[in-house]
C-alpha cells in the first residue's frame, strides 16, 4: 500500500496547455471507515492529491468524487449507511421556487432597511423538525442583532410615516395654491397621498430611479375630478383658464404634474429631496446618492404657519434627511483565490462554535487551513479567448460584505463545466437572511453571467444529495436538478430517480428509462421537505464532511476498514493496468515498465490496488493521473 507522500516532492506542470491539462499527482489511501457526517458511520474510498488539474477534477466530480482540502473522497455507495449522490443543476433551465424568490426579496428589504426582523430568539426552523440535532441552535436569530434591528426598524417606520405625511401636506398646499391662483378650477379635489416606491418598481422609471423614494398619482385624480366637474364647454371662462393643464383629450395628468412640480421646486432646499414630474406621476428623489453626515444632521425649519406646526414640520424634514442614508445598506460580493485570511478564520471559528456547537480546541487554524484553504487544484489564469472566465479556474473564496462587515464566505471551485459549491460559513447574527439559500442563488447567477466569458460553463454542483436524510432534500428544490448514477455515471433527472430512492437508499438510477422530453419534468419537492431543511443547515455541512486533526482519513492513525492483503473479488476489475502512470523516486513511468522490479507477492498486491484504483477513478483518469508510490 502506498504511504503518504511528502509535500513538495512531486510537482505539477499546471494548467498551461490550451485544454487546461497538466499533471495530477495522487496518493491512494484505499478504503476509509471514517465517520459519516450524519450518523457517525460510513465507508469511503479516498485519495490524497498533491496536485490535480481542473479538467481531471471535473472528471472526478462526474464520477462521484468530492474534495475536502487536498483530500479526495468518494462514498462506497453499496456499503455506506447514507448513500450520497452527486447533484447538479443546469443553470439555463433553473426556475426559482417561491421560497427562493422570498429569500432574494428578504435580502433586498434588509438592504433597503425595511425588513421586519424576527423577535429576539425566535427560531426560523420548522417546528416539526427534530430537536435533538446539533443544527437546531444556529437557526435562532441572535438576540442582540434582533433587538438592534427591531429597534432600528421601529424608529425608521415611525420616521417614514412622518415623511409621507409631510410630503402629502406639501403637495396639498401646492394644489390649494394652484386653485387659489386660478390655474386649477375652484372645486373640491381628492386628498393627496404620497407613497413609498418599492424597489421592484424603480427599474421601470426614468434615469436616476435608483434614488427614487416616494411618488404620488394625485395628478391623475385631479384630471379625473376636473372632467367630472367641468364636462364639455359648460364653463367657457374656466375652460380658457385651464388651457395650461389641458391637451386635445382634456385635462392632462402630465401637465398637471408639471405644474405641481414647478410649485414645489423649493422642497429640495428644505428637505434634501428633488421633485420631478414623470408621465403624470409626481416623484420624489434623494438629492444625492449618498447624503453626507452633515446633511443628515441638518434641521431645516419650514417657513409660515404656527409655531407648533413649524416645529412639527421641522421634525419631519429632519427625519427625511436622517432616514434616507441610514436605512440603506450596501452589499458587496468579492471573489478571491483560496488563501488564508485572518478575518475569514475568525468568522469560521465563531460560526463552528455557535452553529455546530464545536469545542474551541477543535476549531483550530490548522484544521481550517486543511479543510477550506488548502487546495490541490492547479490554477488556470484568464486568457481572454472565451475559454476561461475572468477570474480563472481553480479554488476561490466568495466573500459577502455588508457595509464593510464580512458576514459570509462561500468556498467554491470554478471548473471548465461548472461552479462546484463546497462549503459556506456565516455570521450567526445574520441567520434570518438565509445566507445558505441566498449564496446558492448568487452562485447560480455567477455561472449564468460568466457563460459570456466561458461557453463551457453550464452547471452548478451542489455537492452530495442524501435522500434518506431530511436535511438534504432542499437541494432538489433547485430544479430541474439531476443525480449521478453511481454505477454507470449517467445523469438522471431527479424526478425520475426519486421513486427509486423512495423505495431503497441505494439504487442504480440509470436502470430507469428516461423520458425524451426532459424539459417537461418537474422535480417533486414538497413544501415540508423544503421547510424541514433550512438552507443554513444544509449548505454548510452537506457538501463536504469536516474532518478535524484528531480523526478522519487524513489522520496519521488512519486504519483501513479492510484487510488489504485480502481484498474482496468485487474490487478487482478485468483489464490491463499496465498503462497506469506511476510516480516513483521523482520519476514518471508506466506500471508495465517496472512491474517486474517487484517481488511476486508485492506485484500481486499492487496489481489489486491498481485495479481498484482504476475502477473508482476510471480507465482514462487512471492512465492520466500520477499514482504515487512515494
Amino acid at each position: 500500500m502506498a504511504g503518504k507522500m511528502k509535500k513538495g516532492e512531486a510537482s505539477s506542470s499546471g494548467g498551461g496547455s490550451s485544454n487546461h491539462r497538466g499533471e495530477s499527482v495522487v496518493v491512494d489511501y484505499g478504503k476509509n471507515k471514517s465517520s459519516c457526517g450524519y450518523c457517525k458511520s460510513g465507508a469511503r474510498t479516498s485519495l490524497w492529491a498533491h496536485s490535480i488539474t481542473i479538467n481531471d477534477y471535473q472528471d472526478l466530480l462526474d464520477r462521484g468524487w468530492r474534495r475536502s482540502g487536498c483530500f479526495l473522497y468518494k462514498p462506497e455507495m453499496e456499503r455506506t449507511c447514507c448513500p450520497a449522490y452527486t447533484i447538479r443543476l443546469r443553470v439555463d433551465d433553473f426556475v426559482p421556487s417561491k421560497e427562493q424568490v422570498r429569500v432574494s426579496r428578504r435580502m433586498q428589504r434588509f438592504l433597503e432597511g425595511t425588513l421586519e426582523c424576527k423577535k429576539p430568539g425566535e427560531s426560523i426552523e420548522n417546528p416539526n423538525a427534530s430537536k435533538d440535532t446539533c443544527s437546531h441552535t444556529h437557526l435562532e436569530v441572535s438576540s442582540s442583532a434582533a433587538k438592534e434591528s427591531c429597534s432600528n426598524n421601529n424608529e425608521e417606520k415611525g420616521g417614514e410615516e412622518n415623511i409621507l405625511h409631510f410630503l402629502s401636506d406639501q403637495v396639498e398646499n401646492s394644489v390649494r395654491s394652484c386653485s387659489e391662483s386660478g390655474e386649477f378650477p375652484d372645486i373640491q379635489f381628492p386628498k393627496v397621498s404620497v407613497k413609498k416606491v418599492l424597489q421592484a418598481k424603480r427599474k421601470l422609471l426614468v434615469e436616476g430611479s435608483e434614488d427614487l423614494l416616494y411618488s404620488s398619482n394625485i395628478a391623475f385624480q385631479i384630471a379625473a375630478t376636473i372632467r367630472k366637474s367641468l364636462p364639455g364647454e359648460k364653463d367657457a371662462h374656466q375652460g380658457r383658464l385651464l388651457t395650461n393643464i389641458t391637451d386635445e383629450k382634456g385635462p392632462s395628468p402630465k401637465l398637471i404634474a408639471e405644474k405641481l412640480e414647478s410649485s414645489l421646486n423649493q422642497l429640495a432646499k428644505t428637505s434634501g429631496l428633488l421633485v420631478r414630474a414623470c408621465n403624470g406621476h409626481l416623484n420624489f428623489y434623494s438629492a444625492t446618492k449618498q447624503a453626507s453626515s452633515c446633511q443628515s444632521a441638518q434641521t431645516v425649519s419650514v417657513a409660515k404657519g404656527s409655531a407648533a406646526r413649524s416645529e412639527s414640520k421641522e421634525c419631519s424634514v429632519k427625519n427625511i434627511s436622517q432616514y434616507t442614508p441610514v436605512k440603506r445598506r450596501r452589499l458587496e460580493i468579492h471573489l478571491k483565490r483560496s488563501s488564508f485570511d485572518s478575518e475569514e478564520y475568525a468568522l469560521y471559528r465563531r460560526y463552528q462554535i455557535a452553529v455546530h456547537n464545536d469545542t474551541p480546541e477543535h476549531v483550530t487554524e490548522s484544521s481550517y487551513r486543511r479543510f477550506l484553504v488548502d487546495t490541490p487544484l492547479n490554477y488556470v489564469p484568464p486568457k481572454g479567448d472565451g475559454t476561461v472566465p475572468p477570474c480563472g479556474f481553480g479554488s476561490f473564496h466568495q466573500q459577502y460584505v455588508i457595509d464593510g462587515k464580512l458576514i459570509a464566505v462561500g468556498v467554491i471551485d470554478i471548473l471548465p463545466r461548472c461552479l462546484s459549491s463546497k462549503y459556506l460559513f456565516w455570521d450567526p447574527d445574520f441567520a434570518f437572511l438565509s445566507p445558505g439559500k441566498y449564496s446558492a442563488l448568487q452562485e447560480i447567477n455567477w455561472v449564468k453571467e460568466n457563460q459570456a466569458h466561458c461557453t463551457t460553463l453550464q452547471y452548478y454542483y451542489l455537492g452530495y444529495y442524501i435522500h434518506s436524510c431530511s436535511k438534504m432534500r432542499y437541494k432538489a428544490a433547485y430544479c430541474p436538478s439531476e443525480l449521478l448514477c453511481p454505477l454507470r455515471y449517467q445523469w438522471v433527472p431527479f424526478d425520475v430517480a426519486k421513486p427509486l430512492l423512495d423505495k431503497k437508499r441505494y439504487a442504480v438510477l440509470s436502470d430507469v428509462s428516461i423520458p425524451q422530453d426532459k424539459a417537461s419534468l418537474q422535480p417533486h419537492v414538497s413544501e415540508e421537505d423544503m421547510e424541514v431543511q433550512h438552507d443554513d443547515i444544509g449548505k454548510e455541512d452537506t457538501n463536504d464532511f469536516l474532518m478535524y486533526d484528531d480523526g478522519g482519513a487524513i489522520d496519521s492513525e488512519y486504519e483501513s476498514s479492510d484487510n488489504e492483503q485480502n481484498l474482496v473479488s468485487a474490487d478487482v476489475e478485468d483489464g490491463d493496468v499496465g498503462n497506469i502512470l506511476i510516480g516513483l523516486k521523482g520519476s514518471r513511468v508506466r506500471f508495465k515498465d517496472i512491474m517486474f522490479a517487484f517481488g511476486a507477492s508485492e506485484r500481486s498486491y499492487l496489481e489489486l490496488q491498481l485495479h481498484r484504483y482504476t475502477r473508482v477513478v476510471g480507465k482514462e483518469l487512471g492512465e492520466q493521473m500520477v499514482y504515487s508510490l512515494e
